[in-house]
């Protein structure tokens, strides 16, 4: 588990092709242990071995399908954070480094020493994103200050970047068509879950019988939409 506060900034050296990648990158996180977590830019690999001035790692099918990671040239900078130890402080928010999708920069606007990034992201994550909630942005606990309904296969969000952030991460260098790795709040995450379950329990969708198992199905979102209805919301 991270906190979503990047501790120092590491260099990708080295990175293997094939289903299964491996890659060599370059940090000064102090002595590491052999299958410990580091989130780099947001995902969470394991330290397979420890090398001079760094440690390598293996990114499954799964990592560079959902991430950048698979397409960062050589030499990029990522955002390196250890993991949390019990008791440590929780100055972001929960962050597993679970990436959920890719986001892509479409707007930035400097206001005063803070900025503005607005981010298209996959529409399927619409219901994890609300205002003044949680998101990790390349492994960056940031707070949401909008977020719009999806339009096509993307929603819009803004978050504001504080000068302090701008000058702990790589996020200052991020211009319009840069893609980053998203990943929701875990919070949200459950909550949805949840909703979904208790609005299929709900709605009677179930085997009926006589039809050889057939399932009546029901659009998710309007299950979750029936149940918050029943409950008093509008």
């Amino acid at each position: 588990m991270f906190t979503g506060l990047v501790e120092t900034i590491g260099v990708l050296r080295r990175r293997t092709g094939g289903a299964v990648a491996r890659a060599l990158i370059e940090a000064n996180l102090g002595p590491l242990e052999l299958g410990e977590s580091i989130s780099v830019n947001g995902a969470c690999l394991t330290v397979d071995r420890i090398a001079p001035g760094g440690f390598e790692c293996d990114m499954s099918p799964e990592t560079l399908e959902r991430t950048t990671l698979g397409r960062l040239p050589l030499g990029a900078r990522v955002h390196l954070e250890r993991a949390t130890p019990l008791g440590g402080r929780m100055g972001g928010h929960v962050v597993l480094g679970h990436v959920d999708g890719i986001g892509r920069v479409s707007a930035t606007e400097r206001k005063g020493g803070a900025l503005r990034v607005e981010v298209q992201a996959p529409a399927e994550l619409a219901r994890f994103i609300a205002i003044k909630g949680s998101i990790a942005i390349d492994g960056t606990s940031l707070t949401l200050n909008a977020a719009g309904l999806p339009r096509g296969p993307h929603l819009t969000f803004d978050v504001m970047l504080v000068p302090h952030t701008l000058g702990r991460t790589l996020l200052a260098e991020l211009r319009p068509g840069a893609e980053v790795n998203l990943e929701v709040d875990v919070l949200a995450r459950y909550v949805a879950r949840q909703l979904e379950v208790v609005a299929l329990q709900d709605s009677g969708a179930a085997t009926h019988p006589g039809r050889e198992g057939t399932v009546e199905h029901v659009d998710p979102d309007q299950r979750i939409l029936q149940k918050l209805r029943s409950a008093g919301f509008a």
